[in-house]
């Protein structure tokens, strides 16, 4: 039967899809900053893959739909895997899952029972181990040829740098354990805060995050990105394991993190229940899941049952609809930053979203406006990128009114009349005066943030009466304002007129490294802040030191170095500090890596009463230890308070010591007395 003719528009558009498809690819995989919403692009590559089934001429191995991600084009080293990463199959209708359960059963001849995984969005990674030692550590890039990110992939806590002999015992010298690295939500939103305080780019999802942070030259910055990450197959895998199931509780036994949400579904009820289920609940975890990845569950069967030159044939990954809602956009007000950067920012008739209601949306800066032609009183369609941040995705021009006028960014600063400025070569544009009120409540809320003297009860409303009624006007005020004027506020009475006079008073001799984070200076964010006080030790030897100098700090590039040294410097800088000197506040010197604790890491979990976490935190840093957000079997302790939760479990299932307030406390008193966890968990393990 002769095959049917192929017409010129099937080609044009096979021609147009590739070099779509190939671009986006490119974004996604290679630059980590897509353009196109997952949904959008399944939508294009569907419709390649109808085209060339319709087809077959059509057909080549060049085609995306044959092809696993983009090649690699980064300055990291070069990796072939041992074994191809594949991509899986997508579902987006319970009714594609269920005819991919039909294929499973007509080519297995049975009704094997599949397993629920799910589906993370973070980035592929392979982990080689050799003899048990970690060996090296690769993205996935196209499949067959990653990159080499061993270095950065060691900052990870709980992928065990080292495995014991009982683990690989049967396995060959070299193999490959494969899972995928993530950013949780809150990370994400604290280095956004972070980003758009310094006036840099922010991140739009959790995803581009992650590639991001652990694609860094330095891997001084990955480990400061607080990543995790879930692991979910091994290559080979042990001769005793039969199943998926068996397999991610050996990985767990082994030490590698793996996601406790999983389930072996042996009917189609149990699969569409699952699916349903995380369709909602998914909006509950502290990170990005973008679906569900269904794995015929017997291991000998998955290799019967073989892959195409691009996908398994075992597998299929169900995607969640993106909740997308309409709304209406009121007005678009600019934001002033610390650092003086207008940002636009939608006002937005209050919509549900992911399991919050949506108010505002950042639009980032004049461009991307621009490019959106996002306009005042158009309906637009709105998402959470990443499940966090709120973002205008498009706009519904046919319901465009015909008064409609395309967005003008003011040219002068909507606060204090300043003339706006937008430096060349940079998408920002800036209010340049330094008295700006606005500037000045935010250098003001980021004095008393969380990360940097971390003041309770200090917040936006409070701070912006104070400094509407002239009681403040820097930083420093605050150590000088007393109980009878907080007293004349209207959210204030007197028993929390005393507590947050006490709340500032407890901050006049922080931590060096929070008052280095909360001075705001340009690009210096918490790690940096933290590297210049472990190096220079004293704020005087700071103040005093050159770019050379500052430059010379492992991790400090030249911009940094510069700004450093511009404040310091500058007017306001020592204004500023000299301010400071005078209230009386005059920072810690930082023991940093040389305390007694060094090499000791502890991890905080629950509800603490008698500290707040960054206090806690701050004692163990001037002690030489590390505070970490997750458990592993290198964690020394981890300080349990009230209402604790998964870490306190982690702890107990791989025997880490567990200790309350009270004990914290005599150790702190005793730092010399902390064995190092080499000598402590490990030998209470047995190894």
């Amino acid at each position: 039967m002769a095959e049917e003719p192929v017409p010129s528009s099937a080609r044009r558009r096979v021609t147009e899809l590739r070099e779509e498809l190939a671009h986006h690819n490119y974004l996604y995989y290679v630059l980590d900053s897509p353009e196109l919403a997952d949904a959008d692009y399944d939508a294009l590559f569907r419709e390649l893959q109808s085209l060339e089934e319709s087809y077959p001429r059509l057909r080549s191995k060049n085609s995306p739909t044959r092809m696993v991600g983009s090649q690699a084009l980064t300055p990291f080293r070069k990796v072939r895997h041992r074994v191809p990463m594949y991509s899986l199959q997508n579902a987006i209708s319970i009714e594609e899952v269920r005819a991919f359960r039909e294929r499973v059963r007509r080519l297995a001849g049975s009704d094997p029972a599949l397993g629920a995984e799910l589906k993370i969005d973070g980035l592929a990674v392979s982990l080689t181990y050799h003899h048990g030692e970690l060996e090296q550590g690769a993205t996935r890039g196209d499949g067959e040829v990653g990159e080499d990110i061993t270095a950065n992939i060691r900052t990870l806590e709980g992928i065990p740098a080292r495995l014991k002999p009982v683990t690989v015992k049967g396995l060959p010298e070299r193999f490959e354990v494969r899972g995928e690295v993530y950013m949780p939500h809150a990370v994400l939103a604290g280095l956004n805060r972070q980003r758009e305080g310094e006036g840099l780019p922010l991140y739009a999802n959790c995803r581009n995050a992650a590639a991001g942070s652990l694609r860094q030259m330095d891997w001084q910055v990955t480990a400061s990105r607080h990543l995790e990450a879930f692991f979910y197959a091994c290559d080979p895998h042990p001769r005793e394991i039969a199943g998926q199931s068996q397999l991610l509780d050996w990985l767990e036994k082994s030490g590698f993190p793996v996601n406790p949400h999983r389930q072996l579904l042996e009917s189609e009820d149990q699969m569409v229940e699952y699916l349903e289920h995380w369709r909602e609940a998914r909006h509950q975890l502290t990170y990005e899941t973008d679906g569900v990845v269904l794995k015929v569950d017997q291991l000998p069967l998955q290799q019967e049952l073989g892959a195409d030159s691009r996908r398994p044939r075992w597998a299929v990954a169900f995607k969640f609809p993106p909740e997308e809602r309409e709304t209406t956009v009121l007005s678009i007000d600019i934001s002033i930053g610390r650092t003086g950067v207008a940002t636009p920012v939608a006002n937005l008739a209050p919509v549900l979203v992911a399991g919050s209601t949506v108010e505002r949306a950042t639009l980032h800066n004049e461009d991307q406006v621009r490019a959106k032609d996002i306009r005042v009183g158009d309906r637009v369609i709105i998402r959470k990128a990443g499940e966090v941040i709120p973002e205008v995705v498009r706009v519904l021009t046919d319901s465009r009114s015909a008064d409609s006028k395309p967005f003008q960014m003011p040219t002068d600063c909507p606060v204090c009349g300043a003339s706006l400025v937008r430096e060349e070569g940079e998408a920002a544009t800036r209010c340049p005066n330094p008295l700006c009120p606005a500037q000045r409540l935010q250098r003001i809320l980021h004095f008393v943030s969380r990360g940097a003297l971390d003041i309770d009860r200090c917040g936006p409303a409070v701070l912006a009466e104070l400094l509407s009624r002239g009681m403040i006007e820097t930083p420093a005020d605050l150590f000088q304002l007393s109980r009878e004027q907080l007293e004349q506020l209207p959210q204030f009475g007197q028993r929390s007129a005393r507590q947050l006079i006490a709340a500032i008073g407890a901050r006049r001799q922080p931590a060096l490294a929070r008052l280095i984070y909360a001075l705001g200076i340009r690009h210096v964010g918490e790690r940096t802040a933290r590297l210049l006080a472990q190096h220079f030790g004293s704020l005087e030897t700071l103040r005093h030191a050159d770019v050379e100098s500052i430059t010379g700090v492992a991790g400090v590039g030249p911009i940094v170095g510069e700004a450093v040294a511009n404040f310091f410097a500058s007017p306001g800088g020592r204004e500023l500090l000299a301010r400071l000197a005078e209230v009386g506040v005059s920072p810690q010197a930082a023991l940093g890596s040389d305390g007694p604790w060094r090499g000791l890491t502890f991890v905080l979990t629950g509800i603490l009463t008698n500290w707040t976490r960054g206090a806690a935190e701050d004692a163990i840093r001037q002690l030489g230890g590390t505070a970490s957000s997750s458990v592993s079997r290198k964690t020394t302790a981890v300080i349990a308070g009230e209402a604790a939760g998964s870490k306190l479990q982690a702890a107990e299932r791989l025997g880490v010591e567990i200790i309350d307030e009270e004990e914290f406390a005599r150790r702190l008193a005793h730092p010399a007395d902390v064995a190092p966890v080499e000598q402590s968990n490990e030998a209470k393990s047995g190894s």
